[in-house]
Parts: C-alpha cells; sequence; structure tokens
C-alpha cells in the first residue's frame, strides 16, 4: 500500500481510466477530470435517431489482451460477441471480396506476379521484429522495393493516401509495418479468419461500465470540467484549475491529453520544451455515420483503392454486430476521412458533408438510393493520432516534464502499433509503471 498520495488524471477517455484504474489498484487517491459530460474520450457514444452507438467505429480483434482484461475486470468478458468478418476491396469502379487466400489471387487488378509480391512485403512485415530500423525509411521506398511500383501505384498509394494525405511522404514505414502487424495478429489468433469482437452496447457500455466501476472503488470522476492550468506550488505539489475557476491541489497530475494541449495548460515549461511537443504532428478525422434501410455488402471494411473518394474507406458495422438487437433492424455505414486538423472540412457543416460523402456513395452502390438514408451524422476530432514520421521514436518528448511530478502520457507515445484502444491502455499500464519506478527510487 502506499502513504496515500494524491493524484490528478486530466482527461477520462481510455487511457485516462486505465491510469485511473491502475493507480487506484496500488492504493492512491485518484481524481478524473474530463472536459464533457461522459466518459470515453475518442471511445464516446452519440445518439443517432434514437439509437446510442459508438461516434467512430472500433472494434476488438482477438489478438487485443489489453483491451479483454480491462473488459474482464470491469465485469464485461460475457458481453464479447466474435463473428468472422470479411474484407472488401473497391478498385476500378468494382467491389471485390478479399477475406481469403483463394479471393487474393483472383483479384483482377493486379497480376500474378504483383500479387506474390504483395503477398511477400505482407509476409515479411509480419516477420520484421525490429521496427526501429523502418522509423528511418520513407513508407513509399519501402513498400515500392518489396511490391514493386505496379502494385506500389495500384494498391498501396491510394490507401496510404486515403489515411495519411500528402502526409505518406514524410511517414516512415514503421506506420504500415505496425497496421500488418495487428491483422495479421488477428488472423493468427482467430484461427487465419477475421473474428472481430464487440460488447453488447458498443463501447457506451463499456464506457459507463468502466467508469461507475471506478466510482465505486472511490475514485473521484469529475464531468464538465475542463482543465485550465496547472502550476508547481513550492512543497513539490501541483495545483490544478479547472476552467470552472475550482482550483485543486495534488501530489502528481497526468495529463493525457495531446502533446500540445498538455503543455498550453502548463505555463511555467520552458517555450523550448513546449515546442518540442506541439512539433508533434496529428491527423483529425471526418466521420459520418449513416443510417441504411438495406445493407450495402457483406463486408465489415472496404478498402477503397480508386483516386478521388472523399473518404478513406467504408466501415460497415451491421457485418459485425447484431443489427436487430442493436440499431432497431437499420444498418449502420461510416465513411470516415483522416484530414490534417486545419483542414477546411471541420467547417463544413452537416449538410455540406452529406452532398460530398452521400453522392459518392450512392454512385458506388447503384442499389442504393436517397430514400434508404434514415439519418445521416457527422463526428469530427481534430486530434486523433499523431503521425509517425521518420525518427519518430528518437524526437518524442519524454512523459516526465521540467515540472516536478506533471507527466504527460497519451497516444502519441505508441510507438510500435497503431493508435487503437488495445494500444492505448498498454501505453498507459507500461508508462505508469515506469512513473511510479522513477517516483519509488527518489523517495
Amino acid at each position: 500500500m502506499t502513504d496515500k498520495q494524491s493524484w490528478g488524471i486530466i482527461g477520462g477517455g481510455i487511457l485516462g481510466m486505465t491510469l485511473a484504474l491502475r493507480l487506484k489498484n496500488a492504493g492512491y487517491n485518484v481524481t478524473i477530470f474530463e472536459a464533457s459530460s461522459k466518459a470515453g474520450g475518442l471511445t464516446s457514444s452519440w445518439e443517432i435517431d434514437g439509437i446510442v452507438w459508438d461516434r467512430f467505429y472500433h472494434v476488438i480483434l482477438m489478438s487485443d489482451l489489453n483491451t479483454r482484461k480491462i473488459i474482464q475486470e470491469i465485469g464485461l468478458e460475457n458481453d464479447i460477441n466474435w463473428v468472422e468478418t470479411k474484407t472488401g476491396f473497391y478498385s476500378g469502379g468494382k467491389l471485390y471480396s478479399m477475406s481469403n487466400i483463394f479471393e487474393f489471387f483472383k483479384f483482377p487488378p493486379i497480376n500474378l506476379v504483383d500479387k506474390f509480391r504483395l503477398g511477400l512485403t505482407i509476409f515479411v512485415a509480419s516477420k520484421i521484429k525490429n521496427w526501429q530500423k523502418l522509423e528511418k525509411v520513407h513508407v513509399s521506398d519501402w513498400l515500392t522495393r518489396w511490391s514493386g511500383k505496379q502494385v506500389f501505384d495500384k494498391i498501396w498509394l491510394p490507401l496510404l493516401k486515403a489515411k495519411l494525405g500528402d502526409n505518406y511522404k514524410n511517414t516512415s514505414a514503421a506506420f504500415i509495418w505496425s497496421t500488418i502487424q495487428r491483422m495479421y495478429a488477428a488472423r493468427k489468433s482467430g484461427l487465419k479468419k477475421e473474428m472481430f469482437g464487440y460488447v453488447n452496447g458498443g463501447y457506451n457500455v463499456i464506457n459507463d461500465k468502466f467508469a461507475r466501476h471506478l466510482i465505486e472503488m472511490g475514485v473521484d470522476f469529475k464531468l464538465n470540467s475542463s482543465v485550465s492550468q496547472i502550476k508547481p506550488l513550492k512543497d513539490g505539489s501541483i495545483s490544478l484549475q479547472t476552467a470552472g475557476t475550482e482550483q485543486y491541489e495534488f501530489d502528481h497530475v497526468v495529463s493525457t491529453l495531446s502533446p500540445g494541449q498538455s503543455v498550453n495548460i502548463a505555463d511555467t515549461l520552458p517555450e523550448l520544451e513546449k515546442e518540442k511537443h506541439r512539433s508533434v504532428k496529428y491527423l483529425g478525422v471526418i466521420c459520418p455515420s449513416v443510417l441504411l434501410s438495406k445493407a450495402i455488402s457483406p463486408y465489415y471494411v472496404t478498402n477503397i483503392t480508386d483516386t478521388g473518394t472523399p473518404f478513406t474507406g467504408i466501415i460497415e458495422m451491421t457485418a459485425l454486430i447484431n443489427k436487430d438487437k442493436e440499431l432497431k433492424g437499420r444498418n449502420l455505414v461510416y465513411l470516415p476521412k483522416y484530414v490534417n486538423p486545419e483542414d477546411n472540412l471541420f467547417e463544413s457543416s452537416d449538410d455540406e458533408i452529406r452532398k460530398i460523402f452521400l453522392g459518392t456513395l450512392l454512385n458506388m452502390y447503384p442499389q442504393l438510393s436517397e430514400s434508404d438514408v434514415l439519418y445521416f451524422g457527422v463526428a469530427k476530432a481534430r486530434i486523433v493520432f499523431a503521425l509517425p514520421t521518420i525518427g519518430y521514436s528518437n524526437s518524442l518528448p519524454g512523459i516526465q516534464t521540467s515540472i516536478n511530478n506533471f507527466f504527460i502520457v497519451n497516444s502519441a507515445q505508441i510507438l510500435n502499433g497503431t493508435n487503437n484502444v488495445n494500444e492505448t491502455i498498454q501505453v498507459a499500464e507500461t508508462k505508469l509503471k515506469i512513473i511510479l519506478n522513477d517516483l519509488n527510487k527518489t523517495k
């Protein structure tokens, strides 16, 4: 047990709640400050036409052991459903299934030699252990070397531009390595099948149960509490002020906000230190949720290799979840587009985005018409994932700041994985261990 030191956690998303859980398990006093009216952050839910579901798309893989452990700890293990899903590719104006090795070899857009090179690229990436070397290589150079220019231009480049925009030019090969590693692990643990999971009620249920679990443990959960400032006190503790001007004091404070947001509330940090945190480049997302009267395909994910489509890909959530139980029989499709935080699309209205996105969707799926669209709503987030640029891990700021007892832990510190819930939990767990070990050494 501890001497009941107090910890303030800024941010009530999955990362902040995981930190609070582990600190409370260790016997500390913990208070979470969350700016919104509910827990969850990027995994939070909203109401769409009378249905409560995730604002952004999420899925649990069988290999997501960190996520599954948290779900078990908060008592939702028996609420996980595992479903075999399929993957589609939209290429040359046509929709193809790419859910097994036989369909891969029948895929018309590339010839047999190119298919071999594409398969070899994926296999090689799945076997690489030293991901740090890939941080020194541009993703386009690495993929071209292994797959060839034809495959890169036809398959990889459209996918990279859809996910990263022109930022792919400054992105390291570690990005594609981590993406392949996660999906390869999912198939390996799922007996070579795409076995994806979800909890009944989605992340709305997970977040609510997680928050209630913490409160029952004694965590003080303060919603609608945006933190405006932290500053060090003479005795080594940290003063924390909310936008509502409430004042608190803690022995330690951890910010789970983005690096830039974290230093913006810490006025006394040196400017050079602030600039290092602010230099971490992020992508945001525009993510329409579309409720339809009919399904559009059997695929959970449809990757798009054609240029000019306004969205990154198509996530057909009802190819995974029980639509009768979860969505009142309707079909939910996400149309995500990843963009820079300053993109003008963030200023566009839902109606303007609807015109841009929906027209393309209807053209891609001729069986759909306007009358099949029951709801169209847009979720937006300017700060979603940090771009793994060349030499990213070497330039990333540390978790300890020059303010004693003020730490920054966030998803930017995911170094060898993709930005997802499982990796976020892992960052929380591993970084907290480092913090506590360092604090114990200084006692």
